[in-house]
C-alpha cells in the first residue's frame, strides 16, 4: 500500500512548481494523469518533458524525474469536446492542479467554479506567481521575481556585493510545488472529515515569505531586517561560513554552538579564538586565520580529517558530486531504472523516509499523449470515437 493509492490528480500545470507538486504525489502513490496540450500549443519550460520524437528525445523524457509516476493524455481544451473529455474525468477525480495565469482556466472553462458543479469533493489548486488576487496578481514572473517580492532574494550574498542569484529552488520549488503538495494532501485531510472538496490559492511569493516564518518573526517585532551577509546565518561571523581550500574547492562551517565553535578553533590550532565567537571588532583576524588555514589542504582532505571531530562541516558540492556522494547514494537519493526506450536512467530519489508506506517510483516519464485512447476507453469511447476526435485536431 501506498500513502495516497485511490487518489486521482488531473494535472494542467507546465512549469516547475506544478509538476514538481504533482511527482510528490505521484511518488506516494497518486494516479497522476497529465493533461498535455496539442504540441502547436505548448511552450514548454524545464518542469515539462520535451517530446520525444525520437530516441534521444525519448531519453531526455524518461530522464525527467518530475514526469515520473505519471500517465499523459493530449486535449485541446480550446475545443468543446476536449472539455467535455475533461468534465468526464474530473467527475472522478479527487485533485486538479493547474499553473496557468490568473484567468486563463475561467477563459477554457475548466475552473474551479466549472469543476466543483460536477466535483462538489473536488480539491482545485492553481499555482501561480502572485495569487488570484491582489495589485501584482496580473503579472507575469520567474522565480526571481518572486524571491524578490517575497524578501528573501534581498538577504543573499556578501555585503557591498549585488544580491546573489540561487537557482530556482525558494519559489519554484519549495514555496510553490513542495508547499502545494502540502496544501493539497492537507485539503484532501479535511475532505475525509467534512466531505467537501476547496479551492487552494496557491502564490509563490506567499510561500517564499511562509518559509521566513524564523526571520519574519524579528523583523515584526521591529527588529532590522536580515542583510546580505550580514547576519549570523548568512555569512556575517566566521564561525557559519565557507573557506576556499587548496584546490580551489570549499568548505562550509555551521559552528553556531560553542563547542562546536570550540572544536573549530582546537582544530586551525587557535584555543584563543574560542572568546571571540561574537566579538565582531576581532572577526577579521579570525577569519584571515581561517581562509590562510584552510588553504594548506585540499577539501576532501580537510573533510576526511574533521569529520571525525564533533564539528559543523562539509565539502561544497557541485549538484554531480552531491549525486555521487557516499552518504546521498547510501540514502537512495539515486534510483537506477531499465527503460526499454531509453535504456539505462537514473532519478533523483524519493526524499520523504516513511517506514510503513514509503514512495516509490513505479513508472518514467510517459510520452506526450501516450494513455490518451487507454483513458478515453475507460470512458466509453470506442475506436471509431477516438479515431473521430484525433481527426479533429481534439485529442493527441
Amino acid at each position: 500500500m501506498l500513502a495516497l493509492d485511490g487518489i486521482k490528480v488531473l494535472d494542467l500545470s507546465r512549469q516547475s512548481p506544478g509538476p514538481f507538486c504533482t511527482m510528490l504525489l505521484g511518488d506516494f502513490g497518486a494516479d497522476v494523469l497529465v493533461v498535455e496540450a496539442p504540441p502547436q500549443f505548448v511552450s514548454r519550460g524545464r518542469g515539462a518533458p520535451p517530446p520525444a520524437a525520437d530516441t534521444e528525445g525519448a531519453r531526455r523524457r524518461a530522464h525527467q524525474s518530475v514526469a515520473r509516476n505519471k500517465r499523459s493524455i493530449v486535449l485541446n481544451l480550446r475545443e468543446e469536446a476536449a472539455r467535455a473529455v475533461f468534465y468526464r474525468l474530473c467527475e472522478d477525480a479527487d485533485v486538479v492542479v493547474e499553473g496557468f495565469r490568473p484567468g486563463v482556466v475561467a477563459r477554457l472553462g475548466v475552473d474551479y467554479e466549472t469543476v466543483s458543479k460536477l466535483n462538489p469533493r473536488i480539491v482545485y489548486c492553481s499555482l501561480s506567481g502572485y495569487g488570484q488576487t491582489g495589485p501584482y496578481h496580473d503579472l507575469v514572473g520567474h522565480d526571481i521575481d518572486y524571491i524578490s517580492i517575497g524578501g528573501a532574494l534581498g538577504s543573499i550574498g556578501r555585503p557591498g556585493q549585488p544580491p546573489a542569484i540561487p537557482h530556482n529552488l525558494l519559489a519554484d520549488f519549495a514555496g510553490g510545488g513542495l508547499l502545494s503538495a502540502f496544501a493539497i494532501t492537507t485539503a484532501l485531510l479535511a475532505r475525509a472529515h467534512t466531505g467537501r472538496g476547496q479551492y487552494l490559492d496557491m502564490a509563490m511569493t506567499d510561500g517564499v515569505l511562509y518559509l521566513q516564518a524564523s526571520a519574519t518573526a524579528g523583523v515584526l517585532l521591529g527588529g532590522e531586517p536580515p542583510s546580505r551577509g550580514g547576519g549570523s546565518l548568512s555569512g556575517g561571523s566566521p564561525h557559519y561560513d565557507t573557506y576556499e581550500t587548496a584546490d580551489g574547492k570549499w568548505l562550509a562551517f555551521g559552528a553556531i554552538e560553542p563547542y562546536f565553535w570550540e572544536h573549530l578553533c582546537e582544530a586551525v590550532g587557535r584555543e584563543d579564538f574560542k572568546p571571540l565567537q561574537h566579538n565582531a571588532s576581532r572577526h577579521a583576524e579570525v577569519r584571515e586565520h581561517f581562509q590562510r588555514t584552510f588553504k594548506q589542504k585540499t577539501r576532501d582532505r580537510w573533510f576526511a580529517e574533521l569529520r571525525s571531530i564533533e564539528l559543523c562541516v562539509a565539502p561544497v558540492y557541485t549538484l554531480d558530486e552531491a549525486l555521487n556522494d557516499e552518504h546521498n547514494r547510501a540514502r537512495q537519493m539515486v534510483l537506477e531504472f531499465d527503460d526499454p526506450r531509453a535504456g539505462k536512467v537514473r532519478h533523483v530519489g524519493i526524499g520523504p523516509k516513511l517506514s510503513d508506506t514509503p514512495g516509490t517510483v513505479r513508472r518514467l516519464a510517459p510520452l506526450a499523449g501516450e494513455h490518451t485512447d487507454e483513458v478515453l476507453a475507460t470512458l466509453g469511447y470506442d475506436a471509431k470515437s477516438i479515431a473521430e476526435l484525433r481527426k479533429r485536431g481534439v485529442i493527441g
